[in-house]
């Protein structure tokens, strides 16, 4: 058998990129759409700390389809359902991930399913899938109905926690678990080293192009070379021993496609990097701005539980944003788009259109309710993307938050700090900025 040939590996020379960008915009025979395409630096750190008002202060001055100048370059934001079913499954071909804004991940990630494009990211999607049909997926509830029985065993009546932290831990450990059938062991030291990793995107943009020891950039460097030695390390000790579990890398040690292609050590570890991102920062996230709503609004905890994560993704989408870049110009929306710039759709503000969703800002799960859902336009809600690049681990992550809310649900429930503020961050997922202290209540 032969292993999937990639492509050929990304710069990451910031200003390699910055100068292809201008070059671009530069030469682009069609005008931007309409826009605020002037530098300025106080919208760009406006749009780093908090982009969500800025996203639809745009839309209602412009329309769906407008620019912001973010930094360097123009990026072409398109928002609603209209937008949002064009650039994920209808004209899905003429949008690139690994050319866009997602080719920032691809320093720690390397090429996962996130930032490939074309046929490799078909075939190797092919090749992964049977690890998350749903056979493999019910096989994996028991392994985390017991890591949430052991993180939740400490807890007592009026117990103060970080719920966001407390989650984090949890998630990756069933992350380990279900990808490396690894058990607590190696989970602190891993969520240390994804922590301060992911911590690099948290920071401005300016420190992120910074390069040389004691920067950003070399943290991460550092703290993705510890998880490397762990996975590689798992990669290898299987293919010595043949040690094979229900886990999930060892479905890829030995999946193939039709074709008979399977997936190299490289291949497999970036895919491997991929998961442990997404499925311990999305589940933490989720799990976190659900109780957040809930504390405020204990009503709501009656609520059947897929219309409860249903409404958390809209409010708080973790991949809030969807870095592309044109292939082709295109025409959305009455507006001109030139071809080879950055076009991003974004979950996060399509979910709090005034126009699309009433009171967008409310936290109401009967939203979802049978005869209210099949009311909400095509294209509306994205929080797992759409098309052929639907989140491969959806269903594994809805199962995640399903078990860890009913049990924390069962037996508790948990109050806000008297007031708490809600600050979120981007770090790529949002999250809360200042963590979920929460005090701990026997139901």
């Amino acid at each position: 058998m032969s292993s999937l040939t990639g492509p050929p590996p990304l710069t990451t020379n910031p200003l390699v990129k910055i100068r292809a960008d201008i070059a671009v915009e530069r030469r682009s025979p069609v005008p931007f759409p309409p826009g605020e395409t002037r530098f300025s630096m106080a919208r760009t750190q406006r749009f780093a700390k908090d982009p969500l008002p800025v996203l639809l202060e745009a839309y209602a001055r412009y329309g769906p389809v407008f620019t912001l100048r973010i930094l360097h370059g123009n990026t072409v934001f398109v928002l609603g359902p209209e937008a949002n079913h064009h650039v994920l499954v209808s004209h899905a071909r003429n949008f690139s991930y690994r050319e866009g804004y997602m080719s920032d991940l691809f320093p720690l990630l390397g090429d996962g399913l996130l930032t490939i494009d074309g046929d490799f990211h078909r075939r190797s999607r092919r090749i992964m899938l049977p690890a998350f049909h749903k056979e493999q997926i019910a096989a994996s509830i028991g392994a985390i109905e017991e890591e949430v029985e052991l993180a939740i065993a400490p807890w007592r009546d009026g117990a103060r926690i970080d719920l966001y932290e407390w989650t984090r831990e949890l998630a990756l450990r069933i992350a380990m678990r279900a990808l490396f059938g690894l058990r607590n062991e190696s989970a602190p030291q891993a969520a240390h080293d994804f922590e301060q990793a992911l911590g690099f995107y948290a920071q401005d943009y300016l420190l992120q192009a910074l390069r040389g020891p004691g920067t950003p950039w070399a943290r991460m460097r550092a703290a993705r070379a510890r998880l490397d030695v762990l996975i590689h390390g798992e990669i290898e000790r299987r293919r010595a021993t043949g040690e094979r579990g229900t886990d999930i890398l060892s479905l890829l040690l030995d999946a193939h496609d039709e074709d008979g292609a399977t997936l190299s050590r490289t291949h497999i570890r970036d895919e491997v990097m991929t998961l442990l991102f997404a499925g311990h920062d999305t589940t933490t996230s989720t799990i976190s701005f659900m109780f957040h709503e809930l504390a405020r609004q204990p009503h709501h905890a009656t609520a059947p539980m897929d219309r409860l994560l249903d409404e958390t993704l809209r409010m708080y989408p973790p991949a809030w944003i969807g870095p592309r870049r044109s292939i082709e110009a295109f025409e959305l929306c009455g507006q001109r788009v030139p071809g080879g710039v950055a076009v991003n759709y974004c979950s996060w503000a399509s979910h709090h259109l005034p126009d699309v969703w009433e009171d967008p800002a409310r936290f109401d799960p009967d939203r979802f309710a049978p005869g209210r859902r099949e009311a909400i336009p095509k294209g509306a809600y994205v929080p797992f993307g759409g098309g052929s690049r639907t989140c491969i681990g959806m269903r594994f992550a809805q199962a995640e938050v399903d078990v860890i809310a009913r049990r924390i649900l069962g037996s508790w429930r948990l109050q806000l700090d008297p007031g708490y503020h809600l600050s979120i961050r981007q770090m790529p997922t949002i999250s809360p900025r200042n963590g979920m202290p929460m005090t701990v209540r026997a139901a």
